[in-house]
Parts: structure tokens; C-alpha cells; sequence
């Protein structure tokens, strides 16, 4: 197991980031599972097989990063990818109603505590488990770090006129807009390294996310990021795409 590559999953116990850790370990990587709740990471790990291993993350959590790092580097001895893929679309609490749901997305009635909470996630906390795991990204032979972004935060598409998406975008859309832009400072840090650092955009994937209002499925949702996850050498750094090609920023 020493001479495999060890990928980490952030939010993968269900959803795109499950379909993720599939893809990579049927690629014969070894997967660790994160998960906010041990044993839902364990639960997932196990459906995928021996290559996969439940480890305990909250990405909000610096105690809980700082465990997840030092359980990497002590049981695996290195890590070659990173897939930040935790996310969350609002802060809803139980009982809140669709409309309620929808006013904590809108800017103008958000209450700030419910924005913190969905960029604590979305912004805050890649960048905490991007920084905490850079140590061992740097070690490896050519490390990958792909970031699982979303065109509902590219400013050019949204600033079109005649996109009736803007009228949506609000504090989900703009916190992956601040990722997109935190995860190309980070490729912009690392270009003088082996480590390439790339946006997948799985498209409208029926997830929890979107209460499974999607057209795609999570396995084509998985795609582009698997492939990011999986460059040679020759590959982009830097980049916005989707299986299409380039999103405009």
C-alpha cells in the first residue's frame, strides 16, 4: 500500500464526493474518505472497497483538521490528492421552510450569521485543509489538488443580462465564486511546484445540495474531477472546466 497514491475527499461520504472516491479508487488509489461523522465515512469507505478508509473531517473544525492530517501522515505516510469537495448550499435549520431556505441565499434579507455558516464551509474551510495538508502535498512526486466549484459562481456567466441564473445568485453562489478565487490563488502560489491545482464543475447533479433537483447523475457529476485528480504531468494548473472545456471565470 506504501507505493500507491493516498487521495483525500472532503464531504465524501454521500453524493459527488462518494462518486469521487469511487472513481479514484477503482483507479487504484488509496481513498480516505472524510466525513463530519466517523462512521458515515466508515459506512462509504466500506461500500467501496479495501482501497478506501473512512477518516473523521469537519472542514470547520481546526482540531478536527489538524487529527484528520497527523491520522494521514502517521497511518498512510504521505498524501498525492485533494479533492475539496465539503460544501453546503445553505444554513437551514430543521423546520425552515422552502421560502425561509431561499431568504438566506438572498444577500439583501440573509441574516449574517447564515452567511458565515455557508462560507465557514464553502471558502474558509478549503482553504484551512488546503493549508493544513500542503506539507504532505509537497512531498509527493506530483500532487493534484481539484477543487469542486460550480458555473453558478462565475462572474462573467452571471454578469450576462440575459442569464436568468443571476436572479439566484446570492450567498451559495457568491461563496463559490470566493472558492473559485481562493483555489486559483493557491495555484497561483504553487506553479513553481509539481502540484497542479484545478476547478471541476460537475454540472446540475442531483444531490442533497439541490434536494436532487439535478438532470446529471453523481457519477457524471464525479467526471471532471476524477480527471483533474488524475493529470500527468503535461497537464493544466489553474484552470475552470467542466467535460466541456473551459467555464469562463
Amino acid at each position: 500500500m506504501e507505493s500507491k497514491r493516498v487521495a483525500l475527499v472532503t464531504g465524501a461520504n454521500k453524493g459527488i464526493g462518494l462518486a469521487i472516491a469511487q472513481g479514484l479508487a477503482a483507479n487504484g488509489l488509496v481513498v480516505l474518505v472524510g466525513s463530519r461523522v466517523l462512521e458515515k465515512g466508515v459506512k462509504a469507505a466500506s461500500g467501496i472497497g479495501p482501497l478506501a478508509h473512512g477518516i473523521q473531517l469537519d472542514v470547520t473544525d481546526g482540531a478536527s483538521i489538524t487529527a484528520a492530517v497527523d491520522r494521514i501522515r502517521s497511518g498512510f505516510g504521505r498524501l498525492d490528492v485533494l479533492v475539496n469537495n465539503a460544501g453546503i448550499s445553505h444554513a437551514g435549520r430543521p423546520g425552515m421552510t422552502f421560502p425561509e431556505i431561499m431568504k438566506t441565499n438572498a444577500l439583501t434579507s440573509a441574516p449574517l450569521e447564515d452567511i458565515r455558516t455557508v462560507w465557514d464551509t464553502n471558502v474558509f474551510g478549503l482553504i484551512a485543509v488546503t493549508q493544513a495538508v500542503l506539507p504532505l502535498l509537497r512531498e509527493a512526486p506530483a500532487a493534484r489538488i481539484v477543487t469542486i466549484g460550480s458555473s453558478g459562481g462565475s462572474l462573467g456567466w452571471n454578469s450576462a443580462p440575459s442569464n436568468e441564473h443571476r436572479r439566484m445568485y446570492g450567498n451559495y453562489s457568491s461563496s463559490k465564486s470566493a472558492a473559485h478565487a481562493a483555489t486559483l490563488a493557491f495555484a497561483f502560489s504553487l506553479e513553481d511546484t509539481r502540484i497542479k491545482v484545478n476547478i471541476a464543475c460537475p454540472g446540475h447533479t442531483a444531490t442533497a445540495l439541490n434536494n436532487f433537483s439535478g438532470a446529471r447523475t453523481v457519477g457524471q457529476g464525479a467526471r471532471r474531477a476524477i480527471e483533474l485528480a488524475l493529470l500527468d504531468d503535461d497537464g493544466p494548473t489553474g484552470t475552470f472546466s467542466d467535460e466541456a472545456g473551459p467555464i469562463v471565470w
